[in-house]
């Protein structure tokens, strides 16, 4: 276990808030590996939300009931659900598969790219984010995700979420919705920011700390699941990171 130092921006966050339990949450950093440097996309969240204002991220969110319903155009992995299964507390099979759709979900609803496979048999009509799935006869597809790191943000905090961040790449992307980034969406910007450069100055700590991971892992050659995770939480007040052990 490695103690982290904590960032002044880290320091400065509010730490008077009452506990709250952690909210499963997925995050999905799409990969465009077109040109000679791989790219990574981020958004800009919209400046009057409470969590992160103004802040880039990958796009992500809580875990939806209507993740654990919509048939996938193929099964999650089993090598995927068992990196998921790691840590503590522990994730059942059932809470690993809507944690992957989740992130699929979140990436489409709050950027337009939509992951997933067309399909020959009508998609349910679930409504709200997976509307453009039904709209484009498609089930989402978790068979290209990657498990790059997992954080539960620190007690205190206006929001607390148990997050894992996966990876896919870009060319996973089988559908795009015009119009969901304006100037009123939670997203108000999308940028595709090459690894190893610095053209975001306002990233998060753990946002940096989580590109850091990816860019080990490409660095090491291709993804794969059985690579160690990092699990960064908090012990005792101080942030540390572990790798997910059963």
């Amino acid at each position: 276990m490695t103690p982290l130092r904590p960032t002044t921006e880290e320091k400065q966050e509010a730490d008077h808030h009452p506990y709250q339990r952690p909210r499963d949450a997925a995050t999905l950093i799409l990969i465009d590996r077109s040109a000679r440097q791989p790219r990574v996309l981020l958004g800009r969240r919209h400046p009057n939300v409470v969590f992160m204002p103004g802040k880039f991220v990958f796009p992500g969110g809580r875990v939806d009931p209507s993740d654990s319903r919509i048939p996938t155009a193929a099964p999650l992995p089993p090598e995927l659900e068992a990196q998921l299964s790691k840590g503590s507390p522990r994730t059942p099979p059932s809470r690993a598969r809507s944690l992957a759709i989740a992130a699929i979900r979140e990436a489409c609803e709050e950027t337009g790219l939509c992951l997933g496979r067309r399909v020959d048999q009508p998609v349910p009509q679930l409504g709200g984010a997976w509307q453009p799935f039904a709209a484009a006869n498609l089930l989402p597809d978790p068979s290209g995700l990657y498990l790059i790191a997992r954080a539960i943000t620190p007690p205190g905090r206006v929001r607390r979420f148990d997050t894992r961040f996966f990876t896919a790449d870009a060319s996973s992307i089988a559908h795009r919705v015009d119009g969901i980034i304006h100037a009123d969406a939670e997203l108000v910007e999308l940028v595709w920011a090459e690894l190893g450069s610095q053209p975001l100055a306002d990233l998060h700590p753990m946002t940096k700390r989580v590109l850091e991971q990816l860019e080990l892992r490409l660095a090491g050659g291709p993804l794969r699941h059985d690579a160690p995770v990092p699990f960064f939480h908090a012990i005792n007040g101080t942030m540390c990171m572990e790798m997910l052990t059963d």
